[in-house]
């Protein structure tokens, strides 16, 4: 199939599948003569893989590690195991700093009483201007 069919088959746009080519993520099986490129059926379960793990949070440099450890018959199910509780633990540690994000959001919101003042007077923009971080 050429590249349309496989991102309709994918449900992915055509330059996603060049990226990931370009990534190594994909490779086609065989090129044209008139330089189209023909994937098959294991293009399709590639991309839907890297798309499930991408869903997942891993990054393309953790997914290429994913589908050499897949497509080594050597591989353990637990090297795979490592990689995704290393990944849970960045999961667990975004999620710390996101809930800090959002305490000092409410902090900044909650300061801004006179939802009419002029931005000059904005708490908000008062905080975000500061020249030296944590004054």
């Amino acid at each position: 199939m050429l590249i349309g069919e496989l991102a309709e088959k994918a449900d992915v746009s055509v330059d996603t599948i060049r990226y990931y080519e370009r990534e190594g993520l994909i490779n086609p099986v065989s090129v044209r003569d008139s330089g189209y490129r023909e994937f098959d059926e294991s293009s399709v379960d590639a991309i839907l893989f890297v798309v499930r793990a991408k869903d997942l949070g891993f990054s393309l440099k953790e997914i290429c590690t994913l589908l050499r450890l897949k497509n080594d018959p050597d591989t353990t199910c637990g090297e795979v195991k490592v990689l995704a509780e290393k990944k849970i633990s960045d999961v667990i540690a975004k999620i710390k700093s996101l809930q800090a994000i959002k305490k000092d959001l409410a902090a900044l919101i909650s300061k801004c009483a006179d939802t009419a003042a002029s931005v000059d007077e904005c708490p908000i923009v008062d905080s975000l201007d500061k020249k030296e971080k944590g004054k």
